[in-house]
């Protein structure tokens, strides 16, 4: 029998971290420009953050991992449930192609750095082409066949996005008909000439989606391009729900949802069986907690509540089930746990075992 492999320490400090309350608390940290026009100059965004510590803070300084990117930031102390702010200006002169440099900052409270992110794609101004498409259907091109959403609020009005496409052909294209997901609307062009670019845009209802994690959808199109009519692509999404960060007296009257455990070692056993294990969540908070779904990170891992609203000061007990089929050696799966605790609202447990050969 093989031995049961050790976890691996800097493994269990992550998650321990991920347990903890943050203390400053970023609406963002990371910022998608998108496109950026290389000849229109600097573009800029500030990441809005709140003071959670129950102290005053000042920061103290923000460095950019490169030199196309200026930081700035809030110069006076930031009390207690006060808002600051980071600014990212990013010049993208002579930068053409994707970009993803980050900001590290520093305050009063400890030295260990949050990192702050931006990314985007510099592009140079000049009319696009087909040679800028990589991926053809047919004679209809596309920067990439699955578009991403990034996240996708529940509890916030639907997400707009919009995705190039360009006729490489030499006669018009013209399109039809669309079929997507009821929580999806999309626009289509009427018809895009040669060599014309257009846009399908997608507004994604995250509400009518009711599901929190990530998401994956198909959408077909049908157009008159002569031997490739029906086309099709994904989106891809990771749902959640949006909440704002109680401050003051505010904070002290929430739900609070506290796992005894980050992570759990099911040892070493046999394909070809389920293994099921618990452990015990608890509401540490002053009001209701709801705990409003369970994912895991794949098919072979799945978890439910006793009960999904936990009283103050109560418990409920969380049921896990992993089944190895066809899996062998070292497994790392993952339960994430969506609630409504507004100040870690999303929670990951690691689940780790050994799968020993037949």
């Amino acid at each position: 029998m093989k031995k049961l492999l050790i976890i691996v320490f800097a493994i269990i400090c992550f998650e321990g971290n991920t347990q903890q309350v943050e203390q400053i608390i970023f609406r963002e940290k990371l910022f998608d420009f998108g496109d950026v026009d290389e000849t229109k100059g600097s573009v800029n965004h500030e990441f809005v953050f709140t003071n959670n510590s129950g102290k005053s803070i000042k920061i103290i300084s923000v460095d950019a991992s490169c030199g196309c990117t200026t930081p700035g930031w809030s110069q006076n102390s930031i009390a207690q449930g006060a808002t600051g702010f980071i600014k990212a200006s990013f010049d993208p002169k002579g930068r053409p192609g994707y970009f993803n440099k980050t900001l590290s900052v520093r305050t009063s409270l400890d030295n260990n750095p949050v990192i702050l992110q931006i990314k985007g794609q510099v592009v140079d101004g000049k009319p696009e082409t087909v040679t800028d498409f990589h991926v053809d259907d047919g004679n209809l091109y596309f920067k990439a066949k699955s578009f991403s959403f990034g996240t996708v609020y529940i509890n916030r009005p639907s997400e707009q996005k919009q995705f190039p496409v360009m006729n490489g052909g030499t006669v018009p294209i013209k399109f039809i008909s669309v079929s997507a997901p009821s929580y999806m609307k999309v626009e289509m062009p009427a018809e895009l000439a040669p060599q014309e670019k257009g846009f399908i845009k997608i507004s994604y209802d995250g509400k009518k989606k009711n599901q929190f994690g990530f998401a994956s959808d198909n959408i077909q199109i049908t157009t008159d391009d002569h031997g490739y009519e029906a086309k099709s692509f994904s989106v891809f999404a990771s749902l959640e729900e949006y909440y704002v960060s109680p401050v003051g007296a505010e904070a002290t009257q929430v739900p609070t949802l506290f796992m005894k455990e980050q992570s759990i070692d099911l040892g070493s056993f046999r394909s070809g069986r389920p293994v099921n294990t618990s452990m015990v969540v608890i509401n540490t908070g002053k009001k209701d907690l709801t705990i409003k779904s369970l994912q895991g990170n794949c098919s072979c891992i799945t978890a439910e509540t006793e009960k999904n609203v936990v009283k103050p000061g109560d418990s409920t007990t969380l049921k896990i089930s992993f089944t190895p089929q066809k899996r062998g050696g070292t497994q790392q799966k993952a339960i994430t746990v969506y609630s409504d605790d507004p100040r870690n609202p999303i929670q990951r447990l690691l689940v780790q075992a050994f799968i020993e050969e037949d």
